[in-house]
């Protein structure tokens, strides 16, 4: 395992010069456009905002000459009604439990039997599925509908190795637990601790902790363990109704920030083609479910990727202050990207000229995490701010004006050195 220092926010001096503006039109590059046209349609996971999106980004490819296909899969495109679910059944077979514990006799045991089982079903599920497992707790229970994932191939069809570049291109939903207030608490209340602190904070343990308090409570027969965990569930239970009822966000940074990197090392594929690297232009839907897109392009396509001849790089939120490569990720259980692909990428960037954070870990998702899982070499471009989190995340605010429009250049100029040195 590599070590790093943790990122370091301050700009560093760069002799990266950004793209120019079409002297033939007087405009910025057309991937520029393409952000504000996505941004303007609702596209929350598995949605028909989302296959217009699709449909948008493959005409955006076959007008670069690349042709691109929209692959229609199936997804059930949301993550609070899996969690919200497995944490109301914990709380109530927990609250069950702690009433007839007071009655006593067969009825006690029978609901702390049933709140144990509960419970540790549920954290099980919820295990699978924020580790982007299996998925069955969804795939037995409930209802999936159809998502668009667009793939291009750009580079030298003939050639033995090849480059995916992966972004998606639905939207989050708000809620209150992603008020960009909560990620400056610590700016303010322990900024020694913040500065040194090398990953986010792992929220999601919150959503799995109840349905294990739960069963273990009910299995020792601990009042007090039983109803933290109670609570907890049913806390975990009201904000994935809240996510769940509040409107898609714009996404300019999550995700479009990515796709208009991918469009735009598109358009100088299409200036310089490539020769000796094979380059597929991916963008997922779903990745906002926990990357049920990305799940289903791999099932799709991985049996046709050997991992020996096969990178990739997923771009994720590179619209904010700081491009950096993030050295791991994971909801629940964290797992670090091959240091050879890091360092790969951090080499990239030091060739273009472009300053390039390290050390920072993620307790979010990205759909690296799928090839990861996969077993092939992957490592993730990304940006964060002042805060060490992506910028505006999943809130109202995340709109194309408020990008950092060179810090996106940044990451399209660190794509195509990528591409161009493993085609070299």
């Amino acid at each position: 395992m590599c070590h790093h220092r943790a990122v370091v926010i301050a700009p560093e001096p760069s002799i990266y010069t950004p793209e120019p503006m079409n002297k033939a039109t007087n405009q910025a590059p057309d991937w520029r456009a393409a952000v504000y046209e996505l941004a303007a349609i609702d596209r929350p996971s598995a949605s028909d905002g989302e296959r217009r999106a699709a449909e948008l980004i493959a005409e955006r490819l076959d007008a670069l000459g690349f042709p691109a296909v929209v692959e229609e899969e199936r997804a059930h495109g949301g993550y609070w009604w899996p969690i919200g679910l497995v944490n109301a059944a914990a709380s109530g077979a927990g609250l069950l439990a702690l009433r007839r514990a007071r009655a006593g006799g067969r009825a006690g045991a029978a609901a702390r039997v049933l709140a144990a089982a509960l419970g540790g079903a549920g954290a099980a599920a919820l295990w699978d599925d924020l580790g982007h497992g299996r998925r069955w707790f969804r795939r037995a229970l409930l209802p999936y509908r159809s998502t668009w994932n667009v793939v291009a191939e750009a580079g030298d069809p003939a050639a033995q190795s090849t480059v995916v570049l992966i972004a998606h291109h639905d939207a989050a939903h708000s809620g209150l637990v992603f008020h960009p207030a909560l990620p400056r608490i610590p700016l303010k209340v322990a900024p020694r601790l913040h500065a040194a602190a090398q990953r986010s904070a792992p929220l999601l343990y919150a959503v799995w902790l109840g349905p294990v308090m739960v069963c273990l409570g009910s299995v020792l027969g601990a009042r007090r363990l039983l109803a933290a965990g109670s609570a907890l569930s049913a806390g975990a239970t009201v904000a994935m109704a809240d996510i769940g009822l509040r409107a898609p966000v714009p996404g300019a940074n999550d995700n479009l920030s990515a796709v208009g990197a991918v469009l735009g090392v598109a358009e100088r594929l299409r200036e310089r083609p490539l020769s000796g690297l094979r380059v597929l232009l991916v963008s997922t839907g779903s990745e906002e479910s926990f990357s049920e897109g990305m799940q289903a392009f791999g099932h799709r396509h991985f049996p046709q990727l050997d991992p020996e001849r096969t990178e990739m790089i997923c771009l994720e939120c590179v619209g904010g202050p700081t491009l950096i490569v993030v050295e791991g990720e994971g909801m629940l259980r964290m797992r670090d990207y091959p240091p050879a692909s890091r360092e790969a990428l951090a080499e990239a960037a030091a060739r273009a000229g472009i300053p390039i954070g390290r050390g920072l870990r993620t307790t979010a998702a990205t759909d690296a995490i799928v090839a990861l899982r996969a077993g092939y070499p992957v490592a993730t471009l990304a940006s964060v701010d002042e805060t060490k989190l992506p910028m505006n995340y999943h809130w109202p605010n995340d709109v194309p004006d408020a990008l950092h429009w060179g810090t996106i250049e940044q990451a399209i100029a660190v794509c195509e050195e990528f591409v161009r040195s493993r085609a070299a």
